[in-house]
């Protein structure tokens, strides 16, 4: 009989991740969880010695020096409390379904951004204000957690209906809270459905403070010289001004999964299940004309039923239900 599996590829995959970032804490968390499931197999053994070695670490931890280096949380307080939302995403480009263009030029942004005192010295400056466009659900505010991931930085989400203020000159007052922020508090800032800010200034129902509001914002982008990532995203491109685009270092555009994404999609949100039985040519046919996130959570739907029902085999039916439902 063959040994039993003792980690699962996702226990590798972020054992792996949490030693590049050197994340101790977690590195530690999911070696216990390993000796956990070790025991569990049977192997009573390996699950002592890991266990053994994770004590280890801990007490050599808990001696070391006080000086080491520790990086602060980001922590909005104040009038910015109200205006970003600060987390620490552990999503990395992997996690994502993208096409190969896509993937090429965030891949590009990370190398740049890892490498940008080099490029500096030579005069050059890395990409790092991003302009991501495409339809709901396509993974543009997912890429924003992604690149936040890979480059270990907080993800600051700009709230936008704290940001928005009803007197004149007070939101590009705030406006510029944010942009200073940028500079003391590097990080991964993203601006979400960016058409509430950055509209047509030639617009038929445009009013002067919505003007005043997009010439601040393109006056703080292009003067902005932080360590931050801007990150502006939108479903609606046509409705944005063309003074912005050029003040973006990469216009970003995503699409509905084709067939050839659609199904890595599926096997990813569903690996913890049994898909041998799924006709794929039934289920990807339900796929068109659905976003990311619509996809994601029919496999969702299809989960639950398979759960509720006490079986851990996904049946076609279900899923090409769940789909079909997403696109009614």
């Amino acid at each position: 009989m063959a040994r039993t599996q003792l980690a699962t590829a996702a226990q590798l995959k972020a054992l792996l991740e949490s030693y590049t970032e050197r994340d101790q804490g977690r590195f530690l968390s999911i070696a216990t969880q390993i000796a956990a499931h070790a025991a569990q197999a049977g192997d009573q053994q390996l699950a002592e010695d890991l266990r053994n070695l994770v004590t280890e670490a801990k007490r050599r931890e808990s001696g070391a020096s006080a000086d080491a280096t520790i990086i602060p949380m980001a922590r909005p307080t104040g009038e910015l409390a109200g205006l970003v939302a600060a987390s620490y995403p552990r999503t990395r480009l992997s996690d994502m379904v993208l096409t190969p263009r896509v993937a090429g030029r965030l891949k590009r942004v990370i190398r740049e951004y890892r490498n940008a005192e080099h490029l500096e010295a030579k005069g050059l400056q890395a990409r790092r204000k991003l302009l991501l466009v495409g339809p709901p659900g396509c993974g543009k505010s997912m890429t924003a957690a992604a690149l936040a991931g890979e480059l270990g930085r907080p993800l600051l989400q700009v709230q936008l209906h704290a940001l928005i203020a009803k007197f004149m000159g007070e939101t590009a007052a705030k406006l510029h809270l944010v942009f200073q922020a940028m500079e003391r508090a590097p990080g991964v800032y993203l601006f979400d459905e960016f058409d509430a800010l950055g509209g047509n200034r030639g617009a038929d129902n445009d009013v002067g403070e919505a003007r005043r509001i997009l010439n601040s914002f393109l006056i703080f982008l292009e003067q902005d010289t932080s360590r931050s990532m801007i990150i502006a995203a939108t479903n609606v491109p046509q409705m944005l001004d063309r003074a912005l685009f050029r003040r973006f270092d990469d216009v970003i555009e995503y699409t509905y999964p084709d067939r050839s994404m659609s199904g890595p999609l599926i096997r990813n949100r569903l690996a913890a299940f049994d898909l041998s039985a799924l006709i794929w040519r039934r289920v990807l046919s339900a796929c068109a004309k659905l976003s990311h996130g619509e996809i994601v959570r029919a496999c969702e739907d299809a989960a639950k039923e398979a759960v509720l029902g006490g079986k851990d085999k996904i049946m076609t039916s279900t899923l090409v239900h769940a789909l079909q439902a997403r696109s009614s």
